[in-house]
């Protein structure tokens, strides 16, 4: 799957968030790389007020950046000590440690318990330095992945996501990842007509399909023959169809065996398992935007009963399709799941 979602293992009550925008501490540690840095404020900023970001530093100084500048800040780390949420933007992949430095522990030790935290890229280094991700499911960057493991072997690393949401800690993989991370977040606070909103003020699918697998280095594909994109098009317009590899397959104009070879290098997934990824997707949309029966829902989306889908959804995100449906059609009210 691309993301990973644990909602029951350090989750926190329902919060009313009231008038008061939600707090949003942005950790800027030497060596940042600007991009990810940027990107909190960036979807946040979007949200119609509901949260209010500030970006600061372990002592209030500026930083270097991964970049040939500096960035200077307005705030030092007393802002972690109110914050509902703290993202730590990736820094320089070299100077990753498995120990914090002292103003780094300092800084860590400000967040108030409960707090959420959110990781991109080399940040969960960070995080896992401090323990917080000891026996945690965590993600970060594919090329960092071996190093991490070898530091860090009480985590249960998955490279091949795009983000892993386990309740009060959020860890994603590498650069623009942080966007899929931070939407994430506004669909889970808000739902998903906030976020999809959000998505296209920054000109960002609000939901990616697929992993990390789809970007690792791997042999280029051949050109000198159709992909399957065609196919998934195809495909996403037939969900509720009973599609098999052969048909896909005869639809790409394909042997089964090289369709499932190029689907692969293409996505970084299977067939069946994107089938499936798909259908969860809509199901989740129907879920959301719709009033239609969990029995409809499933036959709409090409799962042969309402178990199927509650089965998938729960592999998927770790709720039943009810479950689900109260919280993402009552979200915008005002309550925040954190």
């Amino acid at each position: 799957m691309g993301h990973e979602v644990h909602p029951g293992q350090g989750s926190h009550p329902v919060q009313l968030l009231g008038r008061r925008p939600h707090s949003v501490a942005v950790l800027a540690l030497e060596g940042v790389y600007p991009f990810e840095l940027g990107i909190p404020n960036r979807v946040f900023a979007d949200a119609d007020g509901r949260y209010d970001v500030r970006t600061c530093t372990v002592d209030g100084r500026p930083v270097r950046t991964s970049a040939d500048f500096t960035v200077a800040v307005d705030h030092g780390p007393e802002a972690l000590e109110t914050a509902d949420t703290v993202v730590i933007p990736p820094f320089d992949h070299t100077l990753v440690s498995d120990r914090l430095t002292e103003p780094m522990a300092t800084a860590l030790a400000r967040i108030r318990p409960g707090t959420r935290i959110v990781s991109i890229c080399t940040g969960a280094f960070l995080l896992a330095a401090a323990g917080l991700l000891d026996g945690r499911p965590a993600t970060t960057h594919w090329v960092l992945a071996d190093t991490f493991r070898r530091l860090f072997p009480r985590v249960a690393l998955d490279a091949e996501v795009l983000f892993v949401d386990d309740g009060d800690i959020l860890t994603s993989a590498g650069a623009a990842s942080g966007l899929d991370v931070c939407l994430h977040l506004v669909r889970k606070d808000h739902g998903s007509e906030l976020a999809n909103r959000v998505a296209r003020r920054c000109v960002v699918p609000p939901w990616r399909e697929g992993g990390q697998a789809q970007y690792i280095e791997q042999p280029v594909p051949d050109l000198s023959s159709a992909g399957t994109a065609a196919s998934r098009q195809w495909a996403l317009e037939r969900l509720d169809q009973p599609l098999t590899l052969a048909d896909l397959a005869g639809h790409a104009r394909m042997s089964a065996r090289t369709f499932a070879r190029r689907f692969q290098e293409e996505t970084g997934t299977s067939p069946g398992r994107w089938l499936i990824q798909q259908r969860v997707h809509r199901a989740r949309q129907l879920l959301e935007s719709s009033d239609l029966s969990v029995d409809r829902i499933a036959g709409e989306v090409g799962f042969a009963t309402s178990a199927s889908l509650r089965q998938h959804l729960h592999a998927a995100i770790g709720v039943s399709p009810l479950a689900y449906r109260r919280t993402f059609r009552t979200a915008p009210t005002g309550l925040s799941p954190i």
